[in-house]
């Protein structure tokens, strides 16, 4: 009988796909991220679909999309369809754990989650939402008294973790390590570790605003040091399962919920205080996505330019561990594409017709369908319905066509090619594809007012849902 794989998923909340070094980053230090992208498959447009933290979770969780999971704003509560990915991974015989950040509750961020709700998760160090990383509380077990991450919590998470990976008795196990950072506030990052980004030295990119330019290196400071925080991390729980031997027979992942623009196109959003995210742009919409399986595949790393979008990552990883992926799920196995053969065929296509169609089809949905909080509709907030290909951004409001980038030409964005006589055709076939992605999701592009009326969810006067504590 063949070996199931163990799964270790490790994610940062609200780490752009920009800042690594293997991204090309001119300042962060991450030095064993980089060595794990010559190890890993490398998605270079993985995208998170809405922006946002519940929603991404709730995808990752279901397989779903935002619309059929119901999770399209921050703070809602998953509903148990009985087939999560905890679940399945559970009745496939793996040993689940959650540690960290969860977010998917929707009872408070400071409540305890009892194990009904825990979607088939059994070992479990959690809260639902936190930001105070150096004072930083969680559940364990079914205790409903709360605990305290001794200091940094990424650190003691980490510990957590590789205690929890030196306790495995030889079934296979499935860990979901859930960071809170480098989400802000920034300045909570170590010292030590702020120290190695002076602000004055730190090159911003081309798309900050000169008048945000200052703001933009003192949050860049603290930034980068939680990014090295997490990159440290990442090494050591690797070398546990080296340590252990079961490092060629792991899955093993790191990416992040979503972006964070960290001022990039500040003048597009509100001229005062522009948004972290739910923007299509993409400091937003794409996050780091490496996958490394050494059993499957080879060592070498290879790049991926496929888009990669939340709903496809629970039927990959259940493909990859052997089990058969439930038909409520939305997203796409990605397996098949994989191995060398069939990327090879991708990433080299043969005619300049095929290039283009590449570059036009088999994109991903970017979508808000509710903005909210410093991004709702008096900062200039808007509902939109994307699609993100290897090359272009195209993006539609409730007004009609919105944006339009050519990212080969313009990786910064800045020159909106929206109905441009010279890119009609171009846009034509991306509206065409966008069409179908929400004729697939039976998605009508309702308004905001008219989706929470559906789902009859009330908001407060910052436009999201009430989480109290």
């Amino acid at each position: 009988m063949e070996l199931k794989p163990n799964i270790v998923y490790i994610f940062a909340d609200q780490m752009r796909a920009q800042a690594t070094g293997y991204a090309g980053d001119p300042n962060v230090q991450t030095p064993y991220l980089n060595k794990l992208s010559e190890e890993s498959l490398n998605f270079s447009n993985a995208v998170s679909n809405c922006p946002i933290c519940t929603p991404y979770r709730a995808s990752l969780m279901s397989g779903q999309f935002p619309l059929t999971h119901g999770l399209f704003m921050n703070d809602l509560c998953l509903p148990d369809n009985g087939h999560s990915l905890g679940q399945e991974l559970k009745a496939g015989g793996y040993n689940t754990a959650w540690i960290g950040k969860w977010h998917l509750d929707g009872h408070g961020r400071k409540s305890y989650i009892p194990p009904e709700r825990r979607q088939g998760f059994d070992y479990w160090k959690v809260l639902e939402c936190t930001h105070d990383y150096n004072d930083s509380r969680y559940y364990s077990g079914e205790s409903e008294e709360p605990l305290t991450w001794e200091g940094y919590d990424v650190y003691s998470q980490t510990d957590d973790a590789l205690n929890y990976i030196n306790s495995r008795n030889g079934k296979p196990f499935a860990l979901f390590l859930s960071f809170g950072t480098p989400h802000d506030p920034y300045d909570s990052a170590p010292e030590a570790l702020k120290a190695l980004y002076p602000a004055e030295s730190l090159e911003l990119r081309k798309n900050v605003a000169e008048h945000r330019r200052s703001q933009a290196r003192e949050q860049l400071t603290g930034y980068y040091a939680h990014v090295t925080a997490i990159d440290s991390c990442v090494e050591k729980i690797d070398k546990k399962l080296k340590s252990l031997k079961i490092q060629d027979n792991t899955i093993f992942v790191f990416t992040s919920d979503h972006g964070d623009l960290l001022e990039s196109h500040n003048l597009a959003v509100h001229p005062e205080r522009g948004s972290r995210k739910q923007m299509p742009y993409d400091e937003s919409v794409l996050v780091p996505f490496l996958l490394r399986y050494p059993a499957k595949y080879s060592s070498a790393g290879r790049e991926i330019t496929l888009p990669l979008c939340a709903p496809d990552i629970m039927p990959t990883l259940l493909s990859l561990a052997g089990i058969a992926v439930p038909g409520v799920v939305e997203g796409r196995n990605l397996t098949v594409l994989l191995d060398e053969a069939a990327t090879d065929y991708l990433e080299d296509t043969v005619s300049q017709r095929d290039r283009l169609d590449a570059d036009l089809k088999q994109g991903v949905l970017v979508a808000n369908y509710h903005p909210f909080a410093d991004w709702r509709t008096e900062r200039g907030g808007k509902a939109y319905r994307g699609i993100r290909t290897r090359r272009y951004t195209y993006v539609r409001d409730l007004n009609g066509p919105w944006l339009l980038f050519d990212n080969r030409q313009d990786s910064f964005q800045l020159e909106n090619l929206v109905n441009r006589e010279a890119y009609k055709e171009i846009q034509e076939q991306l509206d065409g594809e966008l069409n179908l992605l929400l004729s697939n999701q039976q998605d009508n592009f309702e308004s905001p007012e008219e989706l929470r009326k559906r789902w009859g969810y009330h908001v407060d006067d910052f436009e999201e849902i009430p989480y109290g504590d």
